[in-house]
């Protein structure tokens, strides 16, 4: 290149713009437990459909009272018959003297004597009894009176209403419940990372120290070969933890219906119920329990249901009708009101059989109550238990990673002073190790007890508040 060309290119590249540096990444939004707990009520699809089925639940009560409110309908009716009726009525008379007596000479049916007079139409107009085209309207209005079975009816669906908002407001709290632990999984599992990271910092100066003791002749090569191995198997430690963590914080963006482009924060130990007596606190509150009693009620009120059956029913109406043949009537509307009785003397023992059927029906109710309530207590008790065992075992892991952190700060130190092995040092990092993942996955699980207390209580709403 010669020295004109060679300037040239040198002022060429002066000149080009350069490249910009690459924009620093966004930090991740962080998402709190409050945060995840709230968008789950409105974006987790569960939830979406339990909401859908609560409206659908709502509707029982407007269906039950569409038996008891007036009822209007209206048809129109156009006919071709095959053929049209009609006959001929007399419009007018004549009288004439027929010059000799008409009738019956006395006796018979017919009164009065006879006479030269006989009566004859004058005049003929034909009436059509049955069109060849023929146009019926009706609007008609009908409205229950007295109606036993349609009053029970209307109870019960409000009842069955009840019935199904508490077994689903148990649903959705149970769904909140999971998101919750997940949450709390999530935090415990970036946590870990955290210890795993720590493992490998300490393994890489292990590995450091062991290399630089052989390159000076007073360390082997199987010791170094053993740091390379824990460094190596720390690294693999570290990848898997982050591998679990990003699965399982995608599982919760799919729980909430939303991309996993989020940080999390370790949320603080949910407060534990208050109360003297929680079991009491779980039959007052638990919405699966309150259920139960609703059921027996609804048990009781669909037998009473069955008893109105023997009871008439009294109902009014009125009818305003359109006929295009009018032949006896003055003009094509005519209207009419009235009241039925309806009333069932026997059917067969259908009302019987269905009595003693929702009789069976109370008992299985009252049983599924006693059940329940049952247990809810057990429940209580034994996530007071899960929880006892929960904060004991944390208390020895914080004792058991406070001997370890201590007892691998002096081998260290005894390590680079030349007093330790290699594999006293490996021990104390892994007996740390050990203790750090132990204390992760004990305080998760106080977190998780004292959470399943709260659903056990009734009283989740109330975590992290």
């Amino acid at each position: 290149m010669s020295p004109v060309t060679f300037f040239a290119a040198l002022v060429l590249a002066q000149a080009a713009p350069q490249a910009a540096p690459p924009a620093p990444a966004k930090p991740a939004r962080v998402l709190t437990l409050r945060e995840a707990i709230d968008s789950a009520r409105t974006q987790n699809l569960d939830i979406q459909q339990l909401d859908a089925r609560v409206q659908q639940a709502r509707q029982l009560a407007w269906k039950a009272w569409s038996f008891y409110l007036p009822q209007v309908n209206a048809g129109v009716q156009v006919v071709r018959n095959e053929y049209e009726v009609s006959f001929d009525l007399p419009s007018g008379y004549w009288v004439r003297d027929m010059g000799t007596q008409q009738g019956p000479n006395g006796g018979g049916t017919v009164p009065g004597n006879p006479t030269n007079f006989l009566v004859f139409p004058s005049a003929l107009s034909s009436s059509v009894v049955v069109p060849l085209v023929q146009t019926q309207g009706q609007v008609k209005l009908s409205q229950a009176l007295v109606a036993p079975q349609a009053w029970l009816l209307i109870a019960n669906a409000y009842k069955a209403e009840n019935v199904i908002d508490y077994n689903i407001m148990q649903a959705r709290r149970d769904i909140l419940f999971g998101i919750a632990q997940l949450y709390y999984g999530v935090a415990s599992l970036n946590e870990l990372i955290s210890v795993q990271e720590r493992q490998v910092v300490l393994t890489k100066e292990r590995e450091r120290d062991s290399r630089v003791r052989f390159q000076a002749g007073t360390g082997t090569k199987v010791g170094l070969l053993r740091a390379e191995i824990d460094r190596s198997q720390a690294e693999e430690d570290l990848k898997r933890a982050q591998i679990d963590f990003q699965r399982a914080k995608l599982s919760l963006a799919t729980a909430l219906d939303r991309p996993d482009d989020f940080d999390i924060v370790v949320p603080a130990t949910p407060l534990q119920p208050k109360g003297p007596n929680l079991e009491q606190q779980a039959l007052e509150l638990r919405p699966d329990v309150k259920a139960a009693a609703e059921n027996l009620d609804l048990a009781y009120g669909q037998r009473t249901q069955l008893y109105m059956q023997y009871l008439p029913t009294i109902g009014g109406f009125g009818a305003y009708n359109y006929a295009s043949t009018s032949t006896f009537n003055p003009n094509n509307f005519s209207w009419q009101v009235g009241l039925g009785l309806t009333w069932t003397l026997l059917d067969g023992g259908l009302r019987e059989a269905s009595i003693r059927e929702a009789s069976a029906r109370i008992v299985e109710a009252d049983a599924a109550k006693r059940l329940t309530d049952l247990r809810a207590v057990e429940r209580v008790k034994q996530s007071q238990l899960d929880l006892e065992a929960a904060v004991a075992n944390r208390a020895k892991a914080k004792e058991r990673t406070g001997l370890a952190t201590e007892n691998a700060r002096l081998v260290d130190v005894a390590f680079k002073a030349g007093a330790a092995t290699y594999l006293e040092s490996t021990d104390s990092v892994q007996t740390l190790r050990q203790a750090e993942v132990g204390l992760v996955f004990e305080s998760l699980n106080v977190d998780l007890a004292t959470l399943k207390l709260l659903n056990a209580v009734g009283a989740f709403e109330e975590v992290n508040k």
